[in-house]
């Protein structure tokens, strides 16, 4: 009885648990098709705040430039940071715990106290504050999290590994390219969509270094805050459906990829 008792206390547990995490994201996207701009009443179904939100040309430039900005901000920073860890895990020890430890910065210092410094670092240099400010504030603070990815996994590997590929021919760009790569991919791609995440949720740091005409859609729903306009339901619907569909592909093409595979070896066994 006392093991029944303690089982349905952690199904009811685990219930509010999830009902704690998902009930606002249900929330907003049952009340993204309200028929009025009430926040509380559901007054019926209605499309009318996903055409206002494609019509509306401030919250389309949002998007653009968060997308854009995500995007080249993860290609930049993965490629940095790959190349970075991988220097580094051939460093000397010294060499490599001090960048290490450096590297950590940016990660455990706050997100205000960065925003102002670079805030000062733009101001002393004079450049003029904009797309190009919020993209090079996204590299810096995404490339510490693609190490940090990566290191784990370079730290797995046989450091003769590079050397045997060279000794049986490679050139190190292909040693490098199509021996090591390989063995850290999923740790590149677990930086990576850490870096894009990072970048596309960014609102301090963006709020701090970005100009006039330029925002990302954290901005944006900061600025809308003190006024309702449920084109913001009807825009973090569409980001949440995308996530998900991305989540859910991402997760079952290796999972059908090693059915086939296995289906395969089956057929040749018999």
């Amino acid at each position: 009885m006392k093991k029944q008792k303690k089982r349905i206390l952690s199904s009811i547990f685990m219930g509010l648990l999830v009902l704690f995490f998902y009930a606002p994201i249900i929330y907003t996207i049952v009340f993204s098709f309200n028929d009025s701009r009430s926040l509380t009443k559901f007054a019926g179904f209605s499309l009318q705040w996903y055409e206002k939100m494609f019509s509306n040309r401030t919250m389309m430039e949002s998007v653009f430039y968060t997308i854009i900005t995500a995007v080249i901000a993860t290609a930049v920073s993965t490629f940095v940071g790959t190349i970075t860890a991988i220097g580094l895990s051939k460093s000397k020890a010294v060499l490599r715990t001090i960048v290490e430890q450096v590297n950590n910065l940016p990660i455990m210092n706050p997100e205000i106290v960065t925003a102002i410094g670079l805030l000062m670092f733009y101001s002393a240099i004079h450049i003029r504050k904009g797309f190009l400010t919020m993209l090079l504030a996204h590299i810096m603070f995404c490339i510490p999290y693609v190490i940090l990815s990566i290191a784990p996994k370079l730290r797995t590997l046989d450091q003769n590994l590079a050397d045997a590929a060279m000794d049986l021919g490679c050139t190190p760009w292909q040693a490098l390219f199509k021996v090591i790569v390989p063995q850290i991919k999923p740790g590149i791609v677990s930086g990576a969509l850490i870096a894009f995440t990072m970048s596309f949720d960014d609102f301090v740091i963006s709020y701090f270094v970005t100009g006039n005409g330029v925002s990302n859609i954290s901005i944006l729903v900061y600025t809308m805050s003190k006024r309702i306009n449920p084109s913001i339901n009807a825009l973090s619907t569409l980001i949440i459906v995308i996530i998900s569909v991305f989540l859910l592909f991402y997760n079952l093409i290796p999972a059908i990829a090693e059915k086939r595979s296995a289906k395969k070896v089956k057929e040749i066994s018999e």
